[in-house]
């Protein structure tokens, strides 16, 4: 088969061997096609004895040694193998197995008419802005450039109380926002936490960073869009009466200390989605929200 992806990664949402069938299926597909198969360590304990000849790899080395990498979960695990795989440029196709589908937007009853048109170079593909963070305290670093491809939010801890901090944007002060918290976020992320919160959906290839602050105190404070060539940084100002903290894509958290330093910047990796050809952004939109559907007579 004549296609630009000669190696395919495979793997499948964490821990869950439910979905060891569809990953076998996906399996057979891509060793039909006369390509060659790697299988993510994890995911590759859920296939039985009759999976095609492949190698095993730790998610790591798959970034290396693979030309295209299918992912088989729903946006959470995409998230993930974002963060992992952008790094490295690999491209990713998301395959979708949960419940909402913005970024695996290919559905599995699609996959088996789609991959094969898709290995054979039909196929768009979509650039997607991360945000890297970092920790300053004390004057040291004690995070380093951690990826987000939704967003990174700063947000009090378990109490009711509102956390205080200033906000300065290319090392200007901006704003002091008192708040259970403040999402900062791609026009990937736009339409998660941020628009939950009350942000605007961006579209995603927009080169813009979103921040929305989570209940303010003053109803003044509305979300704000800003160039993505932006640097934010977050200094944390009172924590006598509730802890904060900061999250990845909502998958890492980190407990804050007063005095700390949030620093927010694009960074220069970007992950890249395969969509079929013809993929309509806007009928995703109207698909996944439910945008002007027919109402019935009274």
């Amino acid at each position: 088969m004549s296609t630009p992806f000669k190696t395919i990664g495979l793997m499948g949402k964490y821990q869950d061997p439910s979905s060891g069938p569809c990953l076998q299926k996906l399996a057979r597909v891509i060793h039909d096609l006369g390509l060659e198969l790697v299988l993510e360590a994890e995911s590759a304990s859920y296939l039985d004895q009759g999976t095609p000849a492949h190698r095993v790899l730790a998610r790591d080395q798959m970034g290396q040694a693979c030309d295209l990498i299918i992912v088989l979960g729903g946006d959470g695990t995409l998230l993930g193998a974002a963060r992992t795989f952008c790094f490295f440029g690999v491209p990713l196709l998301g395959i979708n197995m949960g419940r909402l589908g913005f970024l695996a937007n290919v559905s599995l009853q699609e996959i088996e008419t789609m991959l094969p048109e898709i290995l054979a170079g039909q196929y768009e593909v979509d650039q997607r802005t991360l945000l890297l963070g970092s920790i300053w305290r004390e004057g040291h670093y004690v995070l380093s450039n951690a990826p987000a491809l939704n967003d990174i939010v700063v947000h009090k801890g378990n109490f009711a109380r509102m956390v205080e901090f200033d906000t300065h944007i290319n090392d200007t002060f901006a704003f002091k926002l008192r708040s259970d918290g403040l999402i900062i976020s791609t026009p990937t992320g736009s339409t998660a936490y941020a628009l939950s919160a009350g942000g605007p959906i961006m579209h995603p290839g927009m080169g813009a960073m979103l921040l929305v602050p989570i209940c303010p105190h003053t109803m003044s404070n509305r979300p704000l869009v800003i160039p993505d060539t932006s640097t934010v940084r977050i200094c944390i100002n009172d924590l006598r009466h509730n802890p904060a903290q900061v999250s990845f894509d909502g998958h890492s958290t980190i407990n804050l200390c007063e005095g700390d330093q949030i620093h927010i910047a694009r960074s220069p990796c970007s992950a890249s989605f395969i969509h079929p050809l013809g993929s309509d952004h806007f009928q995703l939109l109207r698909q996944k929200l439910h945008w002007a559907e027919q109402i019935g007579d009274d």
